[in-house]
């Protein structure tokens, strides 16, 4: 029995499967380092050579607002990505679902929830098709989105004409939506009563008359980690997630293994345009408007976000947690630029040189996960 022990003993040492790993080599495994310590040398810097200002409470809510909405699209674009596809569209589809929804209530004269539900339901439709014509035609998904936003972008243009009589620019949106509930969802910020509070005891910053210099959380803020949250849990927690990670792994073992991999695909990206929709939504009826130029080169600003978190342009590998911290670096140094001294213009390089890290960074840790030379 001894040496029968032994060779069991032996195959549990060599067996990659069970082999113990310390602390430091678990972290170094999770695809959201990289973002995270990119997140803490930003900080870093900002803290070093930026007005005090950044980081009090108004400084922090102006960086989270926009980084929020990206957020959003990243998170979507992660998820795409770990499935093996990207979508170049949904720059495009934040102007066209603007579009769609402005329309649905000024020229249509639809209720708030019906036009939600119509800009939603569209996005999803637009998002299907892309991702039916990536399966079906076996075209690169690169291609097929990138086709995608110019004819979203079109469209937008030729509608706005429309609806407007001429314009590029639809407004009057924020005269025909009444302020309630539902309103409150997608607009505006939220836990006003709270920050009240803080301000009436002393504990946030207020005007003389009482009244808070921050009233609360813009509501994309509120989205943005909320839907950070739920895709974190469903890609590490459920039979989707595990769909998800295998349809971009290997797509091909997944369909042999029983994996509804066409349709997680297809899924993934009209979730995709769903999140786009909900960034128009949001960016709508906060200002009142919507115009051609909406949503433009969000895109790039998406994927690089999720590069930066962790996300490989093979597919199969990332977070969506890193691309919470990817967009995040990206609004800390689009606004926080603005409380140095250094020229705004030094984001477009800082932005490049970011993503050439980001992919050299995480190309190096896939290397050493999967022991490749």
């Amino acid at each position: 029995m001894a040496p029968i022990e032994q060779k069991i003993g032996d195959a549990s040492n060599s067996d990659e499967r069970i082999k113990q790993v310390g602390f430091l080599t678990h972290m170094m495994r999770r695809p959201e380092l990289g973002a995270v310590a990119g997140l803490i040398l930003v900080v870093a810097f900002f803290f070093l050579t930026a007005d005090r200002s950044m980081f009090s409470l108004s400084g922090l809510m102006t960086i989270l607002a926009p980084a929020s909405q990206l957020g959003i699209l990243a998170i979507a674009a992660a998820l795409l990505m770990i499935g093996g596809e990207f979508d170049l569209s949904i720059g495009s589809m934040v102007a066209f679902a603007g579009l769609i929804f402005g329309a649905a209530l000024t020229n249509f004269g639809q209720p708030l929830w019906i036009a939600i539900l119509i800009t939603m339901l569209l996005a999803a439709a637009m998002g299907a098709v892309n991702g039916q014509i990536v399966i079906r035609t076996r075209l690169p998904s690169f291609i097929v989105t990138l086709a995608f936003l110019f004819i979203l972008r079109g469209l937008t243009l030729v509608g706005l004409k429309w609806a407007t009589g001429g314009s590029t620019q639809l407004r009057g949106i924020g005269e025909v939506v009444s302020d309630g509930p539902l309103k409150g969802l997608f607009s505006g910020v939220a836990f006003q009563d709270l920050f009240s509070w803080l301000a009436a005891n002393g504990l946030i910053e207020k005007f003389d008359n009482g009244v808070p210099k921050v009233t609360g959380v813009p509501v994309s803020v509120v989205w943005f980690i909320a839907i950070a949250g739920l895709a974190t849990w469903v890609l590490l927690r459920t039979r989707i997630g595990n769909w998800v990670f295998a349809a971009g792994g290997d797509p091909n073992a997944a369909r042999n293994s029983g994996g509804p991999v066409d349709r997680v695909k297809t899924g993934l990206f009209a979730l995709t345009a769903c999140a786009a929709a909900l960034v128009a939504i949001i960016t709508v009826l906060d200002a009142g408007s919507t115009d051609a130029r909406r949503g433009f080169q969000k895109e790039f600003e998406a994927i690089i976000a999720a590069v930066i978190g962790g996300c490989l342009l093979t597919g199969g590998y990332g977070s969506a947690i890193g691309a919470f911290f990817g967009a995040i670096i990206f609004g800390l140094v689009s606004i926080g630029l603005t409380y140095t001294k250094f020229d705004s213009d030094w984001f477009q390089v800082f932005l490049g040189s970011m993503l050439l890290l980001a992919v050299l960074f995480n190309n190096f840790i896939r290397r050493k996960v999967t022991g490749e030379r």
